[in-house]
């Protein structure tokens, strides 16, 4: 997916995506997109929600429990930063010192020796609490010693594959990580010992140190692999950096950045980690090549909520091995900040080796690009809010329909309508709204273009597979501003249609992450959608919702969980507390009503910044597990 069709997309839709690539990455081993790809996803998610819950919730959890092994300290990702000023800015909290080293492109793994110094358990790092084992496996990689001196401890790394060796595996693989992650996890581990791979440690754990640097001696002397590391401050991090970028072009494994980690572990410690990433660490991503080049035009994209994006056309130029022509600009308010003028010679990047981005203006141009008065897709009138442009008419204009009608068919998952089959049946008048889908017959199908009996029988029998929807998924495909998937998950708990439509401004308003803004969208959207609504329930059925229970323990109430729980599953506890009247929440925030602290330990960050809330008069409530268990009627039952 380019950076266009990205941008066509709802906030919803790119926490969706977060998500979904997030659990293949994670948890099922088998990434669709490169590292660099994902990060900007990420990147256009935090600049437009930076308080997404899928910026830093934790993947769910995958089958095969039998092989699943729960990770006896968190193996959380790593924060990210793109330029040297965040990386500074980053830098302020430690004590001055901090140890560089290249970030592998691999897979990484955790490797724990039992009381006789003996390798007992590989596994990977899975979605941070639980990993798979794979330990058979790790066995047949040289690099990994399979007996230490030192008893009961956990080394960390990172298995890759050796760019002289993936060079015969060219062609068949997209890269070397994608065919490592599968290597590790062959069912014959013999297989694994086949690919060659490599291994490089980079932390060890329970071990009596001080520094970084320490860790690094020790996991020499016992015999790992140790990828290059240099202690560095402030002042000497921007020459490091640029060093392991001209020197990666040489190295036989591939890097995507530079990873800084405090050198005390002592202020480790104090520093902890988030329910995402460790705080005294972080990863600098080295940006795509930059060339200059000239901006020739400006063209004028339609989302389906009616914003009208500019997208910068330039004189080609090669990128980290890419040709770019166009870059999206984002907004009108970009555009005149940056002051984008024709002709200008401009600065473009790859941001993490994939993105096209216009990042500034190295030489002005001689004329003044015209901001549109209409919309490009349907000539309406276009008008400009704050930053933004907007079509008047987005219920008339084809691109919007289109968006919207793409929107839902994704949301529902209706197979096999893409976007240049939708803009044919709006076109010709057979689908001007996502009800219509349902009165498609074959004889609508047949006269277009490209279309045989099998195919339109299939795109039929597709659209009748979703006549019955959850109220989630039908609330969620709607397209109504800000109703994605965590509100309209929340709006189902009313039980009913008819109970969420009758819902006023201020009952919504009181629910935890809801609020005024949102509410007033929710209300005036489904007021909009009120025809659209009608107009599906004469092809859809909605599944029965468990009802609100207003009467519950935690009727109207946040809850949120940290720790390992002992009495249930995390999952499990969540969709009781929403059975029981409330909501789950996903991260301490000052109208959070409880805090449940799981009594199998690790609460970290959240139990912190919950008391530090209570310090200042906060209204959140810390419960212990047994109290939770208590409120909730489970006494004496265990549930996992």
């Amino acid at each position: 997916m380019n950076i266009t069709e990205l941008e066509k997309l709802s906030n919803s839709e790119l926490e969706k995506l977060v998500r979904r690539h997030n659990h293949l990455y994670f948890v099922e081993h088998r990434p669709e997109i490169s590292d660099a790809e994902f990060d900007e996803l990420v990147e256009m998610l935090r600049t437009r929600k930076p308080q997404s819950a899928a910026l830093t919730e934790i993947p769910s959890d995958v089958q095969a429990p039998d092989k699943k092994v729960r990770h006896a300290y968190p193996m959380l990702s790593l924060d990210k930063c793109y330029d040297e000023a965040a990386l500074i800015s980053w830098m302020d909290k430690g004590d001055g010192q901090f140890v560089a080293m290249p970030k592998i492109d691999g897979c990484a793994i955790s490797l724990r020796y039992d009381e006789d110094g003996k390798l007992a358990f590989a596994v990977t790092r899975g979605n941070g609490i639980e990993g798979e084992r794979i330990t058979a496996n790790a066995r047949y990689i040289d690099d990994i010693p399979k007996e230490v001196r030192l008893p009961n401890i956990e080394v960390r790394g990172e298995v890759y594959m050796a760019m002289s060796i993936f060079e015969k595996y060219r062609g068949t693989f997209s890269n070397p990580r994608n065919l490592a992650a599968g290597a590790i996890k062959q069912k014959d581990p013999r297989k694994t010992g086949e690919y060659g791979l490599n291994f490089f440690a980079y932390d060890v754990l329970d071990a009596q140190v001080q520094t970084e640097m320490d860790k690094r001696e020790m996991l020499e002397e016992l015999g790992f692999p140790v990828v290059l590391g240099k202690l560095v401050d402030k002042t000497t991090a921007p020459e490091v950096i640029e060093v392991y970028s001209r020197e990666r072009a040489h190295w036989d494994f591939e890097s995507d950045g530079v990873v800084f980690r405090l050198n005390r572990v002592e202020d480790q410690r104090e520093l902890g980690l988030t329910a995402h990433h460790p705080r005294f660490a972080i990863a600098y991503k080295f940006q795509g090549d930059s060339g200059t080049t000239k901006l020739i035009d400006v063209e004028w994209s339609v989302a389906r909520t009616g914003v009208i994006t500019p997208v910068g056309i330039v004189e080609p130029v090669e990128l980290s091995g890419a040709f770019v022509k166009r870059a999206s600009l984002h907004n009108v308010g970009l555009m005149k900040k940056l002051n984008l003028t024709k002709g200008a010679t401009v600065l473009m990047t790859r941001r993490g080796g994939v993105i096209p981005n216009l990042e500034s203006v190295v030489k002005p141009g001689d004329g003044a690009f015209d901001i549109p008065t209409t919309c490009p897709s349907c000539g309406s009138s276009a008008e400009l809010r704050d930053d933004f442009l907007y079509c008047t008419a987005p219920k008339a204009c084809l691109r919007s329909k289109v968006g919207e009608l793409e929107h839902f068919v994704k949301t529902v998952e209706i197979d096999g309508f893409g976007e240049k089959l939708l803009e044919k049946l709006y076109e010709q008048g057979l689908v001007t709204d996502p009800a219509e889908l349902y009165a498609l017959t074959i004889d609508d199908l047949m006269p277009l273009e490209r279309m045989g009996d099998t195919l339109a029988m299939k795109l039929i029998k597709n659209v009748a597979d979703k006549r019955e929807l959850s109220l989630e998924v039908f609330l969620c495909s709607l397209g109504i501003r800000e109703v994605g998937k965590h509100v309209s998950k929340i709006l189902a708990q009313q039980g009913s249609l008819d109970a969420v439509l009758k819902l006023s401004e201020e009952e919504l308003s009181a629910i935890h992450t809801i609020g005024p803004v949102i509410a007033r969208e929710v209300v005036e959207g489904l007021k909009a959608k009120r025809p659209l609504i009608d107009k599906l329930l004469k092809h859809v059925r909605l599944h029965h919702q468990p009802v609100f229970n207003k009467e519950g323990p935690f009727a109207g109430k946040s809850v949120l969980f940290t720790g390992s729980l002992m009495v249930m599953e995390r999952k499990a506890a969540e969709k009781l507390v929403e059975t029981l009247g409330g909501t789950a929440a996903s991260s301490v925030t000052k109208d959070l009503d409880f805090l449940v602290v799981g009594s199998g330990g690790g609460a970290g960050s959240k139990l912190d910044k919950a008391q530090a809330l209570q310090q200042k008069g906060g209204k959140v409530r810390i419960l212990s597990e047994k109290e939770f268990s208590d409120l909730a009627q489970l006494e004496g039952q265990d549930l996992r």
